[in-house]
């Protein structure tokens, strides 16, 4: 059963936009929006490569998403699932704030 890691402080986020965290071993994009933080996997399945913590944040279709920077699919910030193509998604991993300091559970 995994339990929350403290990663850091909500000062080393950036607002709007995100940021890699090395935790266990794992690369993790961290996107700071609206005062809550958004955890997924740092690696684009389909641009192979680890790249989703540079990529553009915005909103589709009502739900708030990141582009990947490479080929540019659209991937929901909340289940990491692909918005353009069917069947393909990043892990999501649970994320919370508490007294400035971000938790992530992997």
């Amino acid at each position: 059963m995994s339990e929350f890691i403290q990663v850091c402080s909500t000062n080393d986020l950036v607002k709007n936009s995100g940021v890699a965290a090395l935790i266990n071993g794992t690369q993790v994009a961290l996107f700071y929006i609206n005062d809550e933080v958004y955890a997924l996997n740092n690696y684009d399945p389909i641009g192979k490569a680890n790249v989703m913590s540079r990529g553009m944040i915005g909103d589709l279709k009502g739900e708030l998403m990141v582009a990947a920077p490479l080929q540019k699919q659209h991937y929901s910030l909340k289940t990491g699932v692909c918005m353009d193509v069917e069947g393909v998604s990043i892990p999501s991993y649970e994320a919370k704030i508490e007294n400035n300091q971000v938790f992530v559970k992997l």
